[in-house]
């Protein structure tokens, strides 16, 4: 079971006065200690942090099982976190503000934990890639990501280009659901409507970023990961073009990583969290996140 999450950042810094909300499953039970890290979940586009938290596909609740801390953050626009703009990337933007608040936040609550892994979809996944890219305040141990690639269909940046031009895009649910899911026989009865509680606005910078600036600096921000990273793209991925040779050239952008573990996911759509393979997929997120502590503590 999650509970709400609040933080305001107070120190100097490019975050400070943001107020960032979210979700996460620190309880009585569940801590910070030296056994686990500390995860903290970016979720992308059009969704809130209880992408994480859905009902028999949470992955707050699957960490919980395994006394493993999870703060799932509502990114910069999202919910009840601090608006932002920006005259350039909206991600840059997005993963300098997170990396100060995720440090505010360290210095609150890190406790005796040894160190934060980040957990990422999407256009969470390439903001939570430029934080782990750039030197940080807090000890960072690795970098989970899902749901972002190398480059996209050729009609795609053209369609989120021609969206109304207003700041926020409300995307109509039929597209969305045929957007972020594979086959149906790749997710339950319950979907794709069980996850419309996790549904939101999304800032049409962030669209047009995700399919232009962000494919742009990929390699570049790659390059400079030297924290473990574990990658998984959905089989049935529609808005990445997504193969085995795509995710060969992903995996061989990491060039600083100690080591890289990127995969297709079988038998899921984009929201690979969604789908039928969710548990085994959060787990591995989970593993890989356990590996990260262990591997820190003997660096």
């Amino acid at each position: 079971m999650s509970t709400p999450f609040n933080h305001t950042v107070s120190a100097a810094g490019p975050a400070c006065g943001f107020t960032f909300t979210g979700r996460s499953n620190l309880t009585g039970e569940v801590g910070l200690h030296s056994d686990a890290p500390l995860i903290i979940a970016l979720h992308g586009g059009t969704y809130s942090s209880e992408y994480f938290d859905i009902a028999g596909h949470s992955l707050l609740d699957n960490a919980a099982v395994r006394g493993i801390p999870v703060i799932a953050l509502d990114r910069p626009n999202y919910v009840g976190s601090s608006p932002l703009a920006t005259e350039g990337s909206i991600i840059e933007a997005n993963a300098e503000v997170l990396g100060a608040a995720i440090g505010s936040i360290w210095d609150e609550l890190g406790g005796d934990s040894a160190g934060i892994v980040l957990v990422a979809h999407s256009i969470g996944g390439a903001a939570a890639t430029i934080i782990a890219s750039t030197p940080q305040t807090w000890p960072l141990l690795g970098l989970a990501t899902s749901g972002c690639l190398v480059r996209v269909p050729a009609e795609s940046a053209g369609a989120w280009a021609a969206l109304p031009d207003i700041p926020m895009i409300d995307l109509p649910v039929p597209l969305k659901d045929q957007l972020m899911f594979g086959p149906v026989e790749t997710y339950d009865d319950a979907m794709p409507a069980a996850s419309y509680p996790s549904n939101t606005l999304v800032p049409k910078a962030e669209l047009l970023d995700i399919t232009g600036g962000w494919i742009a600096r990929r390699a570049e921000t790659t390059a400079k990961v030297a924290v473990p990273v574990h990658h998984r793209q959905a089989e049935f991925d529609h808005l990445w073009v997504t193969d085995q040779g795509e995710v060969n050239e992903y995996r061989a952008g990491f060039t600083s990583a100690p080591s890289i573990d990127a995969q297709l996911q079988l038998g899921a759509g984009h929201c690979i969290d969604f789908h039928l393979p969710s548990d085994e997929f959060q787990n591995s997120q989970l593993d890989f996140a356990q590996r990260c502590l262990s591997e820190g503590l003997t660096r």
